[in-house]
């Protein structure tokens, strides 16, 4: 590892501050290509290059030594969430995004200015899963529901509740 370390030792003395220059909803960030442009430069001067790939456990992070072939791998769990205004699909989407900024820049030790990107609104599952039992218009609906969300549901009480009270309306 002796290697690896002098090379990203060299090359975080190098790296400037990376500016948030793109605009959120009352937010602003250093999206991936602002920090790709700043970065790729400097790790082939060093010798260094990483990859991110999505595994079972979450993100997987990884530096390399070109030369030596040493590298640091770090994982980092993508938690589930629905943002306001996205579907599932577009939050998880939205999540990785936001982890590969993060995980990259925490493994490199890098810097961007102020740090005010985590502005999103998280929709209280409570709250989600009451709109989705109350959309259930039969207890077909509702068993399906129930069946796609299973393993979240009975690990919560509160939620599961709804379920159960949504049942004894059909």
């Amino acid at each position: 590892m002796k290697n690896l370390f002098k090379k990203l030792a060299a090359f975080q003395q190098e790296c400037p501050i990376i500016h948030k220059d793109t605009q959120g909803y009352g937010y602003s960030y250093a999206d991936l290509p602002k920090i790709f442009s700043v970065i790729n430069p400097l790790l082939k001067k060093h010798g260094l290059g990483f990859y991110q790939a999505l595994q079972p456990e979450g993100l997987q992070t990884t530096i390399f030594c070109i030369e030596s072939g040493e590298q640091i791998v770090s994982i980092t769990p993508i938690p589930i969430c629905t943002l306001k205004g996205m579907n599932d699909y577009q939050s998880f989407g939205s999540g990785v995004t936001y982890y590969r900024r993060y995980a990259l820049s925490a493994i490199l030790g890098i810097v961007t200015d102020k740090d005010t990107d985590a502005a999103g609104q998280q929709i209280d599952k409570l709250e989600e899963f009451k709109l989705i039992t109350e959309s259930c218009s039969n207890i077909e609906e509702l068993n399906a529901a129930y069946n796609k969300h299973k393993v979240f549901v009975e690990k919560n009480p509160k939620i599961k509740e709804l379920f159960t009270n949504r049942k004894t309306q059909f």
